[in-house]
């Protein structure tokens, strides 16, 4: 329903309205609020698309969706019925004085369509409550019924017709994780039928076939990737006697073509999610693990800029983008990479010798393009944790991921591709990322004065920073500084209208190099075959519903990045439980308005909430006790025993 408002916000063509759908046009343009105008349905200029936000003494403000506008005010008895988290259309209140307001037409469904709910028992009553808040949910259960489960047994709950959907598990199996952060957004690993088999259908490359494509199978592409993964968008060479960079990607439009099961199916998930024992992909696995994927020994099909660099500048003479035949010789890990830069690994076929040959001229190329690029972006060392889950999928190790040479080595590859995408038309989709706001700096600035750092305002944002974290070297809380800084900048989404990318320091920034595990690459790579074929009409096509499309996918990738994170929170919730009154390590990560922490002891990341205060300053070392698990909830409760030696 969500979607379908965004795209009624910014124009909605015939052509693009499914089945499901239908019903809603006609209702709403009987009653209209929305128009129909050259086979474009849109929403009246009166009315707006929102989400309710906390609704105070009969009150409350509606999010707009679709557009970046002010929050328009609903005063007491323009609210009707409608409560927090409601979908609906409002009516514009014009020519009144103040704040922007309107009155709620109707209400159209949930922003959260789907929940997780569960059976709990209090004073020998159960009760069905929704899994995070312990509230009651709209979908009931008799009470006969009730006695029929178990305490914790969970459920999928549809919150639009307040129904249960189906039973995922009980609470007290770790491995009911999973099931929990995909049920909330309707996600699933499973492909139906109908799209695995268009997936099957697909032959293996036969390249007597594509006569039309660049062959590039003469040069020795490499992919370089972590060692768990499984689908390889990415392959590069490196022509050191033409300075020329070639970035082979896989050619993911030429299976996954517009409408149709698979398109769909795509469109719906929009990234790959990754969690620690498994990916749940975009595509189905016959595609993105096995024909689409760039394998070692075997013909793919790429679509592959080429890139010629000055020799003394580095910046671009020229680059192009086609389609090509290709096939990579060798299937690398970042490690191997990294052991083969300290010479510790040497080539063992004659393929490998040409690759590690190119690829150590390569790397002075990429090093140099980081210093170009820092001299305009930033570099920000914030933490990653990996964790390693045992057969039950309990946490059992973190690890911290380092970056090192080889994956500099890959990222600038890939970053020089996405500049050149980007470069190739005025309107399409950029992947942007805003200043931070003066308001959000001065609380950065505010907090990092408080443990003893002196801000000093320089003539721009970028040189205020870099004076930031040098300090932050100085005092051995680099990646703690730089997270502050990262939460302190605006989110990167996509946008159909490009403003730069503030982050990086690029004036125009797109994403091309991951079509496989992003549904923006795929449309990034669809737009520029249309451009290359002078097809205006395939171009109109690509880019009619564009709007809409940048905002869905931006929505998409932050449930993506939620189900990871909540995921996580779930494993170290269960490993705390298990480690009950037990004392360990942790950093404070903030005081104000509360207290936090995260563990830095065998477990690193684990975030710590504390029902009390204590003398502690942000960044500090301290010792925490583990008091309280709520495995409901996914929430660690622990209390301040001591501070560490300095």
């Amino acid at each position: 329903m969500k979607s379908l408002l965004i795209r009624l916000t910014h124009g909605l063509s015939e052509q693009d309205i499914s089945v499901e759908e239908r019903p809603f046009i006609k209702e709403w343009l009987a009653k209209k609020y929305i128009t129909h105008k050259h086979v474009i349905y849109q929403f009246n200029s009166k009315y707006r698309a929102g989400v309710l936000g906390l609704v105070q003494k009969g009150t409350a403000y509606l999010h707009v969706i679709g557009e970046n506008v002010k929050d328009l005010f609903i005063a007491e008895g323009d609210l009707g019925v409608a409560t927090e988290g409601d979908l609906v259309i409002a009516k514009r209140l014009l020519g009144k004085r103040g704040t922007p307001s309107a009155k709620i037409a109707e209400i159209v469904g949930r922003e959260q369509t789907y929940s997780v709910a569960c059976i709990i028992e209090k004073e020998q009553r159960r009760s069905l409550v929704e899994l995070k808040t312990h509230y009651p949910i709209g979908a009931e259960m008799t009470p006969e019924a009730l006695q029929e489960y178990e305490i914790g047994d969970l459920f999928k709950i549809d919150n639009l017709e307040n129904s249960i959907l189906e039973k995922i598990g009980n609470i007290e199996d770790p491995k009911v994780d999973e099931k929990i952060v995909l049920a909330q957004f309707n996600k699933h690993d499973t492909f139906d039928e109908e799209t695995l088999k268009i997936a099957r259908s697909f032959k293996e490359v036969d390249a007597s076939k594509y006569s039309k494509r660049r062959d590039l199978r003469d040069l020795t592409f490499c992919t370089i990737d972590p060692v768990t993964a499984k689908d390889f968008d990415d392959a590069i060479y490196w022509d050191d006697k033409n300075t020329t960079l070639y970035v082979a990607i896989a050619d993911v439009s030429e299976y996954v073509k517009p409408f149709g099961a698979l398109d769909n199916e795509a469109i719906f998930r929009s990234f790959s999610i990754y969690l620690p024992h498994k990916s749940i992909p975009m595509l189905p696995r016959e595609l993105s693990e096995t024909l689409c994927s760039l394998q070692p020994h075997v013909d793919r099909l790429a679509y592959v800029f080429e890139i010629k660099l000055n020799p003394h500048s580095l910046d671009v003479i020229h680059s192009e983008v086609y389609e090509a035949l290709m096939h990579s010789d060798r299937r690398f890990n970042y490690e191997e990479i990294d052991l083969f830069f300290e010479g510790k690994l040497q080539a063992k076929t004659p393929e490998e010798s040409t690759i590690f040959e190119w690829i150590t001229k390569l790397r002075k190329v990429t090093d140099r393009l980081k210093e170009l690029r820092l001299a305009k972006g930033f570099e920000f060392h914030s933490t990653e944790i990996s964790m390693e889950l045992d057969e039950n999928t309990n946490l059992v190790a973190t690890t911290v991921a380092q970056e090192t040479p080889s994956h500099g080595l890959i990222e600038d590859c890939m970053l020089l591709a996405n500049k050149e995408a980007a470069k190739r038309y005025k309107r399409g989709l950029f992947r942007v990322h805003e200043a931070p706001s003066q308001a959000k700096l001065q609380t950065l600035y505010q907090e990092l004065a408080g443990i003893g750092m002196h801000i000093e305002i320089k003539n721009s944002i970028k040189e205020t920073i870099e004076e930031i974290q040098k300090q932050a070297r100085d005092m051995g809380i680099e990646s703690e500084v730089d997270t502050l800084i990262i939460r302190s900048q605006m989110q990167a989404k996509y946008s159909p209208i490009n403003i730069g990318h503030f982050g990086l320091g690029f004036d125009e920034y797109t994403h091309f190099t991951s079509p496989i595990r992003r549904y923006s690459d795929l449309i990034v790579h669809r737009l520029l075959k249309a451009i290359n074929a002078g097809d205006k009409e395939e171009q109109t096509y690509v880019l009619r519903n564009i709007e809409s499309l940048s905002m869905e996918i931006s929505e998409k990738e932050r449930e993506a990045s939620i189900i990871e994170s909540e995921y996580k929170a779930r494993k170290y919730a269960r490993w705390a439980a298990q480690n009950l009154h037990k004392e360990f390590k942790a950093r404070v990560t903030a005081t104000d308005p509360e207290l936090r922490a995260e563990l830095h002891d065998e477990i690193i990341g684990a975030h710590l909430h504390f029902l009390n205060g204590a003398d502690v300053s942000l960044f500090e070392d301290i010792m925490i006790r583990i008091d309280k698990v709520d495995i409901y909830k996914a929430r660690i409760f622990a209390s301040v025993v001591g501070k560490m030696d300095v």
